[in-house]
């Protein structure tokens, strides 16, 4: 695995969005903290509980995909699997409330992201690959004030390696010379390596437990670089 390379132009680097350029699980565990407590299961502990909704998650992202109205249906599903007491409107609003606080939430850009971005764009094209709700994430990237860095977003159901080709075959990408680049090993790195991309794994100390995997070593040809913070990627960019 690679640490260093003598800094490239004219590469096409692929940006995840969500705790790659700003900061996003951190709202969603407070969320889940607070439905735990709200549940005060009497039976399970919090990690059981969790685990549960860990279960929910799953089966609700493979019906309905990502966004905070499938996450509001994970927390109400569990929430009806599990608890004693009468699911009535008002306890629906309250469920319903944990997720709507993180809209609320204001943007936040991880650090050294606004100053990162202008030298990134400079020399290379830069693209947003992530995936969500299509409104949700186009509505954070315009909140976040970077959305001029990019010369397109790209909201994609799941990112899996026969996505990553489409994107390739949709700008007509080199792949040698093409990076992704995030904080997920199931969704950012090991899917874009196997597409035939070089990638850079940024770690976030709250990444999604559910995109937690082991990474695969990058292919004969191709590139796997591990930085600590994004401001190390004008080292090699």
């Amino acid at each position: 695995m690679p640490q260093t390379l003598s800094r490239m132009t004219g590469q096409t680097l692929l940006f995840d969005a969500d705790d790659t350029l700003w900061e996003n699980n951190i709202y969603f565990e407070q969320a889940i903290a607070s439905f735990i407590s709200y549940l005060n299961h009497h039976k399970y502990t919090p990690l059981e509980v969790r685990e549960r909704l860990n279960v929910v998650e799953r089966e609700t992202i493979h019906q309905h995909g990502y966004g905070l109205h499938s996450f509001r249906m994970s927390l109400t599903t569990c929430f009806e699997r599990l608890s004693t007491i009468p699911i009535t409107d008002e306890v629906h609003h309250r469920i319903a409330s944990f997720a709507n606080a993180i809209s609320n939430q204001e943007m936040k850009l991880l650090a050294n992201v606004a100053e990162t971005l202008p030298l990134l764009a400079s020399r290379h094209k830069l693209y947003v690959v992530t995936k969500g709700h299509p409104e949700e994430q186009m509505d954070k990237l315009t909140r976040s004030g970077i959305a001029q860095w990019f010369e397109g977003i790209d909201v994609l159901r799941e990112k899996h390696c026969e996505a990553y080709q489409e994107l390739v075959t949709k700008y007509s990408l080199d792949p040698s010379n093409t990076w992704m680049i995030g904080n997920s090993p199931r969704s950012d790195i090991n899917p874009s390596l196997l597409a035939g991309l070089n990638a850079v794994f940024i770690p976030h100390d709250h990444t999604w437990m559910l995109e937690h995997e082991h990474i695969i070593e990058a292919p004969a040809g191709q590139h796997l670089l591990s930085l600590t913070g994004f401001e190390e990627l004008t080292l090699h960019f």
